[in-house]
Order: structure tokens, then C-alpha cells, then sequence
């Protein structure tokens, strides 16, 4: 087992196995999350990379057990939440753990904000709901909103979303989701919107939240440039599997899947004159009719016969360092 001390065993806030969510539609069923195994330690910040409709997000949803309804379901696996398998939870025994053990940031602040109602009331409901915040709704909202660096907090906290800009939105969301404190935080493509100089402002924030209250946090993007600023541990994602997890440094250092290292070789890196960027070739896998084999093969120019019959198994090549590729499987 991997110890944090020599007496104290590192504790798994998240351990996800074998989780499987389809979407049953007319065309037949989608395969969204299709096998999808990992673990979230205490005070860690995890990396969810990979290409659009990979299946990044219906991961993250599976987790909050807020997949849509009716056409997705989640069909089988295990989402062990601090020893609590979430899979057997009642609804209302969710309610009670969302926005408050486990919480998480959606993707578009303009979206997942009511225009039509104030910051401040925003906020104190998540707190009311959980019983949360000493018989001073306000002045909690207006220390939350200062916490996430709103200027003026006490006059802002009565303004509506529509008022703010799309960077204060997203801090403005981002207290939302810290109100509580949760263990483990979902933040879901939360600087997409936003231009470089917020979007650094808003991840160093995040940093400083997670160091400060200790909250586990899965950072859902396909910035690699964001997964480098703040996370320490990386999952590479691919056509609703995950290919490959590394810490942060062997992410970059030591790429092993095809398919990681393609998204590497992808990312223009100052300083360096090419004639043209490195893109990959072809396009993911409709999830309809995935290939047989690893999903990444018609792709990948390492590709043997072997990778277009079977699945891959996970392999471990180094330290916290594993792999699903037949280039690492030893006869």
C-alpha cells in the first residue's frame, strides 16, 4: 500500500470501478463511459483530459448522479464516495451530499446561474439547504464572495449575473461551490469562457482554495496548459475509457499512450518554428458502433494487428504511471 507517512495510509476521498453510463436513444446505445477506473486522494488535484465528447463530462455527471434522464443510465460500477458507495444512495440522500461533502462547478457561469436572481441568494441557499452557515446567511455569502476575491463584496452581494462580468461569474460560481467545503470538488471546464488573463487568475484561486481548505479537486479540461499550472495528477481520457494516468510531471515528461502523446505534440510551445502544428489524424470513434479492440487503433500509427481484436489491458510501466496500450504488454 502507498503510505503518505510511515504510520499513515494515504486516504482515497473518490474510488471509482468499472463505471459504465449509456444513453439509450433511437439509434441505438451510446457507450458515453464505458469501463472507467480511478481514485481521487485527500488534498489532490486530478487532471480529466482528452478530446470533446470523450466522455469527460458524463463521468463527472455519473459521479454527482445527475446523468440525464430518461436516456442515461448509469448500467453497472462502483462510485465509493469517502466508504459510501453513491450508486445506493437514495435521491434525497443525494441532496443532502451534493453542494455539501461533494460538490461541483459547472461549465458556463451565464448558464448555471439564475439572471433572475441575486448573487447573494444564490449562495445562501446552498448554505440554508445544508443547515449551514451560524444564523448570518449574509455576512457567510459576503465573506464566500470576498474568499473568491469579488471586489466589494458587501454592495455586489445584492447584484444579479447579468451584472457581472463572465470572470467574476465564474468566481461568483465558484463560492457557490467551496460554501460548504466540500471533500471533493468537480470543476467541469470552468475557464473555457474566459480569456488568458482570467483564466490564470481563476485557476491560481483554485489553488489557493485547495490549499487552504484542503478539498480534493478533478479539473475536467482539455488545456494542457491548465493541467501543467495546477494539477498533480493526470487522467488521459479517450472515446470513454481512460488510456492512461501519470503524475503531472511524467504526464509530461514520459507520454506512454499513442494517444497522449499526440495531444503533447499538439500544443504549440514558445520559442520552437515549425512549418506547421502537429494535429491528429482522423477522429474519435462514434460511440454508437465503437471499434473492436482499443478505441484509439484506427488512429494510432503503432497500431498491430492484435490492438484491432482486443482491449488492452491496464499495465503498470512505472510509479502511480499505468497505461492501457499492447506496446507495454509483455508476451
Amino acid at each position: 500500500m502507498k503510505m503518505e507517512s510511515a504510520n499513515k495510509p494515504i486516504e482515497k476521498v473518490l474510488t471509482v470501478k468499472d463505471l459504465h453510463t449509456f444513453f439509450y436513444t433511437r439509434k441505438g446505445v451510446v457507450k458515453a463511459v464505458d469501463g472507467v477506473s480511478f481514485s481521487v486522494e485527500k488534498k489532490e488535484i486530478v487532471g480529466l483530459v482528452g478530446e470533446s465528447g470523450c466522455g469527460k463530462s458524463i463521468t463527472s455527471l455519473s459521479i454527482m448522479r445527475l446523468v440525464p434522464q430518461p436516456a442515461g443510465r448509469i448500467v453497472s460500477g462502483e462510485i465509493i464516495f469517502q466508504g459510501e458507495d453513491l450508486q445506493k444512495k437514495t435521491d434525497e440522500q443525494m441532496r443532502l451530499i451534493r453542494g455539501d461533502r461533494l460538490s461541483m462547478i459547472l461549465q458556463d457561469p451565464m448558464v448555471a446561474l439564475n439572471q433572475l436572481l441575486t448573487v447573494g441568494y444564490q449562495i445562501g441557499e446552498v448554505l440554508k439547504y445544508h443547515g449551514k452557515g451560524n444564523g448570518s446567511f449574509r455576512e457567510k455569502c459576503i465573506h464566500l464572495l470576498e474568499k473568491v476575491k469579488v471586489p466589494s463584496p458587501e454592495r455586489r452581494i445584492d447584484d444579479y449575473p447579468f451584472q457581472f462580468s463572465g470572470g467574476m461569474c465564474q468566481r461568483v460560481l465558484i463560492s457557490v461551490g467551496i460554501a460548504n467545503n466540500p471533500d471533493l470538488l468537480i470543476a467541469d471546464e470552468p475557464t473555457t469562457a474566459l480569456d488568458v488573463t482570467i483564466r490564470a487568475q481563476i485557476l491560481n484561486l483554485m489553488r489557493e482554495i485547495q490549499q487552504e481548505s484542503n478539498t480534493a479537486i478533478i479539473l475536467i479540461t482539455h488545456d494542457l496548459a491548465t493541467v501543467a499550472q495546477i494539477c498533480t495528477r493526470v487522467l488521459v481520457m479517450y472515446a470513454g475509457r481512460i488510456v492512461e494516468q501519470a503524475p503531472v510531471k511524467t504526464f509530461y515528461k514520459n507520454p506512454s499512450h499513442p494517444y497522449t502523446v499526440g495531444l503533447i505534440r499538439s500544443v504549440p510551445v514558445l520559442g520552437r518554428r515549425i512549418d506547421r502544428l502537429y494535429s491528429l489524424g482522423g477522429s474519435p470513434p462514434n460511440l454508437l458502433h465503437p471499434p473492436p479492440g482499443c478505441r484509439f487503433a484506427p488512429r494510432c500509427s503503432k497500431a498491430m494487428p492484435v490492438c484491432h481484436e482486443q482491449y488492452p489491458p491496464e499495465v503498470t510501466i512505472a510509479d502511480n504511471h499505468q497505461v492501457s496500450c499492447w506496446l507495454y504488454i509483455k508476451d
